[in-house]
């Protein structure tokens, strides 16, 4: 007789997708990554702090990060069983790694650099790490409610009337 061992479900989803270095870049992942959240039944609140997180990093990544035709890379994972969500943007430019404006000297009055002051207040945590031959991630996590497995990727239905 054989038995067989039962299955975990899935609990981690990862979505990544290269994006040109370019302003229409940066703004298609910031769509990307809500329809991809939704897809997944992530919470109205923390999908719209992902898209927040998403459009600086990835706004970072056309502008600071931007090395001749390379490409930057957005990924997504969703670890249901963790209640975690992780943001992570690569590029090109190793070199140059991100820093709070109060680190670096820039001025809060300044009309830019003030993109780090947003991910580091919208997210649980985040942080750079080398990409190596020459590039770097700089990435975010945010605590999110566990969707349903039963029911991710699908929409849900209102009952009927005559119910």
């Amino acid at each position: 007789m054989s038995a067989t061992t039962p299955q975990l479900p899935v609990t981690v989803h990862t979505f990544t997708q290269l994006l040109s270095s370019t302003r229409r870049g940066a703004r298609l992942a910031r769509l990307l990554a809500a329809e991809q959240l939704r897809a997944w039944q992530v919470s109205p609140g923390v999908t719209e702090r992902t898209e927040q997180i998403v459009a600086e990093l990835a706004s970072n990544a056309a502008l600071h990060g931007r090395v001749g035709n390379r490409d930057f890379r957005l990924s997504l994972t969703l670890d249901s069983t963790a209640g975690l969500l992780r943001i992570a943007v690569t590029d090109a430019r190793g070199e140059r790694l991100p820093s709070l404006p109060a680190d670096c000297g820039t001025s809060l009055d300044a009309e830019s650099g003030r993109g780090l002051l947003l991910v580091a207040a919208l997210a649980d945590r985040w942080g750079v790490e080398p990409y190596p031959p020459s590039g770097k991630t700089v990435w975010a996590e945010c605590a999110c409610e566990t969707p349903d497995p039963d029911r991710m990727g699908r929409t849900a239905t209102a009952p009927s009337p005559d119910r």
